[in-house]
């Protein structure tokens, strides 16, 4: 995990045993990992979900707009 100067961190992921980087900043990846938890879900597993339902859209912003559905629904913050 690598956090840059403007709070992004990169970390790498697996998907379709290929490897990739994707960078969010902390509060989405502590988000995304709140959300995998509460699905049962590694948060690499929930990132292989996402990718598979993200059309044309970069992944990273495919994570964010998830993260923010997913809290909007749930009424949270």
């Amino acid at each position: 995990m690598t956090e840059a100067p403007d709070g992004v961190v990169k970390r790498s992921v697996t998907i379709a045993g290929h490897r990739t980087s994707v960078s969010l900043e902390g509060p989405f990846w502590s988000a995304l990992g709140r959300i995998a938890k509460a699905r049962g879900l590694s948060v690499q597993a929930l990132v292989a979900e996402i990718d598979g339902s993200r059309g044309r859209n970069n992944l990273s912003s495919a994570i964010r707009v998830y993260v923010l559905e997913t809290v909007s629904r749930s009424g949270g913050g």
